[in-house]
């Protein structure tokens, strides 16, 4: 008898509750296929990140490196160089940056943050790293001051005071300079916040102090105490030096300069109110807005330059935020799109007390970086060539290409050059530094995004660049004039309606397709020439679908184009087409049977680039607006376009510009329909569309895709009458809810919407045994269909004969919404779907011209056509919760895999890498995780992101080779690889920061200053700050924190002369710290003896009267 072992028993039970993958294995046992990738292969990091800085709050240059940095409200910092050079780092506390200051030329930067600390961040390594930190517990920083080749940074306080840090060990001085001492003894009141200081140009050893309320101190260092007193009864918001340093000039809350001479007392020597009216009697002109900032420029050969933000006069209402340049008797006012955060004044030489003579301005605004040519008239802005406008209109949705066809970057950039705007300066951009990085990876990329306006633009983003190629405008197609009749029809899709919510597009064929979300799809074909179109194809498809037994089967709908009877699934296609019409017939007899936008019927001149080839509407039905697309497929071999939405789907034609099959979801089945009305499914007696069921599946299946438009709540109010709004707010302000319920639940059920497509040549049947074009359909019940497609000869029957589809019934049932497939042949390698290369469509040659470059269609591009056919291929198969592996032609299933259990997937991609193929998945807590394909065999698993929000989920995307990318805000992309190689090569391909620059010759004084003692004083300030001197400063004041960076990042990347001197002073550095570490230690330890001989005496007192029993 069989000995019976329960540990087997045991050990099957574990296996098939685990989450490991449980391998079946086919009837025939070649399912062995040898899988490359390993989990080696893999490893995650962030790579680059481009476009604006969101929230920016702070700005420095460094004059000689010519370096740009950026400070931002969540605590990062973005470096800008040369075009092509840029970094991101992020201070760990997220606090905001109030203040940056470079070491000029020393490839180092001073960062002070709202949480009162301050961090030396060095820049002479690929990726910049805090050397040390330091942090005030006492006091509030608010105002940081480097003078230009020192090592001593002033830090004004909230409270009024000074303190003086040793940029090079960050320890603290001794030196202190007090509120109390630097203003009158007479005065009752708190001067405010230090809200400036800065050394006279000419005299090192004179400090100018600015306090809020209106006080300004010449503080002598030396003899500590203040030279002169200024004071003006409006606050100060900034103060700013000629370079003479005899005269400096104030910025006030009331909109007024107020110019001083150093020596002259009491009163200003001259008043400006830039922008307030002057009144004829001789009064005080009236008060305007604050000028927040203002700067003092000489040059040699004119008139100095006075500039200023703010200031403008409080009736200018709507008035946009300006900067003005006071040059002169001359006054330009220059407009800005967004509130100005910060400006700066680039000037030739880094020296305060030489001509400054100043050649651009750099304004840093909301949602801007301008830079303005001050040499030339008209102040025109330089070209920016940094990829700073992702965000112009906001992102909706994106896509992401690595390894593309090589000539498609070349093709997209030479019609996108054309569009670009006039009146730039002629001179090259400021910011010039760094160095680019010697990247070895040269496969093209392109990053497509889709934005809330309708536009959709192309980015080049190979080797970790990004670069804007072409931009495409697709509500160009509708008539924007809206009349008011028309109103109550557009209230559905509120403030964008243009928006784009999807797109789908083929690099070889170079044909696009967009799905906006008035429910409207546009395909686009790319040419070089350009071309008029009389009128706009258009199509327009009714998709609603009642299965109420007492309801018509039209649908309810009277006039329509569209038959809504629902055709048996081996039907001939015509029944649902409607002919091909021009867009005046949108709108027709029937008032609720209308799209939600109007083509436009006037002609339209198309330029080189993506021009209209047709235009499908989702129309109004009998008073119900249509519902959002949420899948979308195209395939350039086939001709066809396939978009879906919660009631079902449509294929388009767009050779012949016919709808083939508008089908609702439950046709799909046909008799197999695994769920035949159970008497609690409330799927056959729903309610009109628009129950709350219906929208909290519409939604849910529309963020589930990543593609909803700019927020969730948009997304609801579309695709429902008005009505209903407000009961969903509070559906969508978690984005990480428990979706385990919703899932199987009944209103899941009662509408089952399309959640992607996939066109490929495989096995349509169970037990085929030849290859023919199918379309496969997932929905939101985690239900994969097949479609099988019947195409005409290619040439001019393609135009004659109809395209047959016929579904062949279900493929496979996964947990879940479905959300990717692919198919891999019997070696494992991927099988793309069939495509066609791309041609010139308005070619003006002969028609048999034409023809034979129409020609050239492979069938498909898959090693399957050559086959055997005995052999199989494997669909990959991945819902929202789980994937599969299924062998065709017998539809075994042979692997599977739960991915996750408690959350869910957001996006899945089967990815091509270099070594093999694998699918990649992003899930909603914020794994990712790779699988080898067809095993399944888990081989990454990072918790990469804790907190995932809207954004992320509705952009995040794989591509090949290990590239993925998501919107990190609302103005940036950050992209990230999980290839092991390139990971290795990141550090080669990021540019340098840092250059070897010679640092100019300081300014000649000439012999007359010489002898008779003018030119700049100059001053030991070591002497003076010293420990000698000034002792060491309170240790509760602020506390020294070593940073990662270390000196082992100082030590990698000093060289040359400046190493030299760097590495001395770094020896020096590592010996002050060591001394004090000692000092510190030495202290503990006397603090520690110290404690100890305390307790010794209290416990000596305490049992003194004690007999030895009592203890």
């Amino acid at each position: 008898m069989k000995k019976f072992n329960i540990r087997k028993v045991l050990d099957g039970l574990k296996e098939a509750s685990s989450s490991t993958p449980s391998v079946h294995v086919g009837p025939q046992e070649n399912h062995l296929i040898q899988e490359t990738l390993q989990s080696e292969h893999f490893q995650l990091c962030k790579t680059v990140r481009h476009g604006f800085p969101y929230q920016p709050s702070s700005m420095a240059f460094d004059p000689v490196q010519k370096i740009l940095a950026i400070g931002t409200q969540s605590g990062a910092l973005r470096l800008f160089g040369r075009p092509g050079v840029e970094c991101y780092c992020q201070h760990e506390s997220g606090a905001a940056v109030i203040q940056l200051q470079f070491l000029i030329n020393e490839g180092a930067l001073v960062s002070a943050l709202a949480d009162d600390t301050v961090h030396l961040w060095n820049l002479r390594q690929k990726r910049p790293a805090i050397l040390h930190s330091l942090k005030f517990s006492r006091e509030r920083i608010t105002f940081c001051h480097l003078p230009f080749q020192s090592k001593w940074l002033y830090i004004g306080t909230e409270r009024g005071n000074i303190h003086i840090v040793n940029v090079e060990s960050f320890m603290l001085s001794g030196y202190v300079i007090m509120w109390n001492k630097a203003i009158e003894l007479s005065s009752k009141a708190h001067p405010g916040p230090v809200v400036h200081i800065s050394d006279n140009p000419m005299d090192e050893g004179k400090l100018i102090i600015g306090f809020e309320s209106g006080i300004v101190v010449l503080w002598d260092l030396k003899s500590k105490k203040a030279d002169y007193r200024y004071t003006y009864d409006e606050a100060i918001h900034s103060v700013a030096w000629h370079h003479e340093g005899k005269q400096f000039i104030c910025s006030h809350s009331d909109g007024t300069l107020t110019i001083w001479n150093v020596r002259g007392q009491g009163k200003p020597i001259q008043t400006i109110t830039p922008h307030g009216k002057q009144p004829k009697d001789g009064k005080k002109p009236e008060p305007c807005k604050p000028i927040l900032k203002v700067e003092y420029k000489t040059t040699r050969n004119g008139e100095p330059f006075i500039i200023l933000s703010g200031g403008l006069s409080y009736d200018t209402v709507g008035r946009r935020p300006c900067l003005t340049v006071m040059h002169g008797k001359s006054t330009a006012v220059l407009e800005m799109d967004y509130p100005i955060v910060d400006f700066l004044t680039l000037c030739e030489t880094p020296y305060p007390n030489d001509f400054q003579e100043p050649y651009a301005v750099v304004v840093l605004l909301e949602k801007d970086l301008v830079v303005i040519d001050l040499a030339q008239n008209g102040y025109p802005i330089f070209e920016n060539p940094y990829p700073l406008t992702i965000h112009e209109s906001p992102v909706t949705c994106c896509e992401y290409f690595a390894d593309c066809p090589v000539d498609l970057i070349p093709a997209l950039y030479s019609v996108g050059s054309r569009q670009k705007r006039q009146g730039y300066s002629k001179k090259e951009w400021p910011i010039s530094g760094g160095n680019w990085g010697q990247g070895t990876q040269s496969y093209p990329e392109i990053i497509i995004t889709g934005h809330a306006d309708g536009t959709v633009k192309f980015w080049d983003a190979s080797a970790i660049m990004l670069q804007v190629l072409y931009k495409l405008k697709t509500a160009k197609v509708f008539d924007r004039n809206r009349s008011k009749e028309d109103k109550s029809s557009m209230e559905v899709s509120d403030e964008d309606p243009f928006a784009i919510q999807i797109m789908a597009w083929c690099p070889e064929s170079r044909m696009l397709c967009v799905a906006g979300v008035s429910a409207n799809v546009i395909i686009y074909r790319f040419s070089k020439l350009e071309v008029t179109t009389e009128v706009v194809q258009l199509l327009e498809v009714r998709m609603q679908y009642e299965l109420n037994d007492t309801e018509s089967p039209d649908g309810g709908g009277g006039g329509g184009e569209q038959t809504s009877a629902l055709p048996t699934p081996g039907a001939s296609p015509q029944t649902s087409g409607p002919p091909s019409h021009p867009s005046t017939s949108s709108n027709n007899s029937d008032g609720g049977n209308m799209p939600c936008l109007k083509v436009r019927s006037t002609p339209m001149k198309q330029s080189p680039g993506y021009q209209v080839d047709l235009v499908v509407q989702l129309v109004w039905v009998s008073g119900e607006p249509p519902q959002q697309i949420t899948s979308l497929a195209l395939n350039s071999s086939y001709g066809l376009v396939v978009f879906g939405n919660s009631n079902g789907l449509a294929v388009v034609d767009y050779v012949q510009k016919t709808v083939v099959l508008n089908l609702g979801t439950v046709e799909l089945y046909g008799s197999n329909d695994p769920y035949q009305r159970q008497p609690r499914s409330p799927r056959k007696t729903r309610q009109p569309s628009g129950g709350l069921c219906d929208i909290n599946e519409g939604s849910a299946t529309s963020e589930d895709r990543c593609k909803s438009p700019t927020s969730a709540k948009m997304s609801r109010k579309l695709s429902l009458p008005t009505e209903l709004k407000p009961d969903l707010d509070h559906r969508d302000n978690s984005f990480s809810r428990s979706r385990s319920s919703s899932v199987t639940s009944i209103d899941k059920e009662a509408k089952e919407a399309i959640s992607s497509f996939h066109f490929c040549e495989t096995f349509a049947r169970k037990g085929d045994s030849t290859l023919t074009p199918c379309l496969y359909v997932g929905t939101s019940l985690g239900t994969v269909l097949t479609l099988a497609l019947t195409l005409p000869p290619a040439g001019e029957q393609r135009q004659l004969q109809p395209v047959i589809i016929s579904p062949t019934g279900m493929l496979v049932r996964l947990k879940g919404s479905h959300l990717r497939m692919a198919f891999l042949d019997s070696t494992g390698a991927l099988l793309p779907p069939a495509f066609d290369p791309w041609y010139e469509p308005n070619v003006t040659a002969d028609g048999e011209e034409r023809e034979k470059v129409r020609k050239r269609r492979p069938v498909s591009v898959s090693p399957s056509t050559s086959q055997d056919l005995n052999e199989s291929q494997y669909a990959v198969v991945c819902s929202e919760k789980q994937a599969k592996v299924i062998s065709l032609p017998s539809q075994t299933c042979i692997y599977k895999h739960s991915i996750t259990e408690t959350s869910f997937i957001l996006r899945a991609d089967v990815v091509q890498m270099s070594q093999g193929v694998c699918l990649a998945c992003f899930c909603a807590n914020g794994h990712i995780m790779t699988l080898s394909l067809p095993g399944l065999r888990p081989l990454m698993d990072v918790n990469y992101l804790p907190l995932t929000d809207m954004r992320i989920a509705r952009t995040f995307c794989f591509t090949n080779l290990g590239q993925a990318m998501y919107l990190c805000s609302p103005t940036e992309i950050q992209r990230i690889t999980y290839s092991q190689d390139t990971c290795e090569n990141l550090q080669e391909m990021l540019g340098e920061l840092f250059t070897p620059v010679e640092t100019p010759e300081a300014p000649n004084r000439g012999f007359f200053k010489g002898l008779f003692g003018g030119g700049a004083q100059s001053l030991d300030r070591e002497e003076l700050f010293g420990e000698v001197a000034a002792g060491r400063a309170s240790r509760s004041l602020a506390q020294h924190i070593p940073g990662p960076g270390g000196i082992e990042g100082m030590k990698g990347a000093a060289s040359g002369v400046v190493g030299d001197l760097a590495r001395a002073r770094i020896a020096l550095d590592e010996r002050g710290q060591k001394l004090g570490e000692l000092e510190e230690r030495t202290a503990a330890m006397m603090a520690s003896a110290d404690s100890f001989s305390k307790h010794a005496h209290e416990m000596m007192l305490k049992c003194k009267d004690k007999k030895w029993y009592q203890f």
